[in-house]
């Protein structure tokens, strides 16, 4: 044995690092397709996230992910954005690219190819509810898949009026800003609501600021939330007979994207689904 390592190292960089499903999902996809790698979770401080950075970049990683609270801060580490980061102003997935760490978003381009599952964004009037990293690469990427309008709804003013600028300017989609200072009310010409707030996160019964009562029929609600999947606002609109969709996809959906653009090999979305879902403790759908 020569102890030569010829793997791909991966990994992510956030903190908390502890319960992060995409360590079991990516591992899963490279197990499934014979892809000698491996993806390690580090536990890394917001002060250590520059040695972080370097010590992937000495040591020859593909890539990494940036979680929480790294995915605007890494873009002082990285040489190069791509459009979709730069657009957005957040990473949340690192590829090294000809000597080059560059950013990439694969959030926004998720949560695409979830909601394609049940409705086309294109020509569609879509609400977003918050203005953080999430939020961001929904409402860009909605725009940039076609869609007719966006509207953020959040409570600090002047990062949702930023968003909607960035979504106007960036896409030439019209983007509004509404204020969240009561229990907002969905427009009856919404066709998509998404919340991309971390409201319902690790409580099943926690609920964005929504009227209820305007949640409609032909409505489509997604919610970025992971676990619980059926979150509060989900089983409301379900009761007011809307199609809902829950933030597992979006979750396989920028996973799938990360190794693709690690390993050039497009892995098996229902492979790393039922990995993730274990790794939540939910029933695969």
């Amino acid at each position: 044995m020569s102890g030569e390592f010829v793997g791909i190292h991966t990994g992510s960089f956030s903190t908390p690092a502890a319960g992060n499903p995409t360590v079991v999902m990516v591992e899963a996809a490279y197990r499934h397709h014979g892809i000698d790698a491996r993806y390690l979770n580090c536990e890394v401080s917001s002060g250590a996230l520059g040695d972080a950075v370097t010590g992937a970049r000495a040591m020859g990683w593909a890539g990494f992910n940036c979680s929480l609270p790294h995915k605007v801060a890494v873009i002082d580490h990285l040489d190069l954005l791509a459009e979709s980061a730069e657009l957005i102003g957040a990473v949340n997935t690192v590829v090294a690219t000809d000597g080059d760490l560059v950013g990439h978003n694969t959030d926004g381009q998720g949560f695409i190819t979830s909601l394609r599952t049940v409705i086309d964004p294109a020509g569609l009037h879509v609400v977003v509810l918050g203005s953080g990293g999430a939020a961001r690469a929904v409402a860009v990427e909605t725009a940039l898949a076609g869609a007719a309008s966006v509207t953020v709804v959040n409570r600090n003013e002047r990062r949702g009026v930023e968003l909607a600028r960035v979504v106007t300017e960036g896409t030439g989609v019209a983007a509004t800003y509404v204020a969240w200072d009561r229990p907002f009310e969905v427009p009856g010409r919404s066709d998509v609501l998404v919340n991309a707030t971390s409201v319902g996160y690790g409580d099943a019964d926690a609920l964005p600021p929504v009227d209820l009562d305007t949640l409609h029929g032909g409505l489509v609600v997604a919610d970025v939330v992971v676990s619980p999947p059926r979150t509060a606002l989900l089983r409301a609109a379900e009761e007011a007979g809307a199609t809902t969709l829950d933030g597992l996809g979006m979750l396989v959906g920028q996973g799938a994207l990360a190794v693709h653009l690690w390993t050039g090999v497009e892995p098996d979305r229902d492979v790393m689904r039922a990995a993730a879902a274990g790794a939540l403790g939910l029933a695969a759908r």
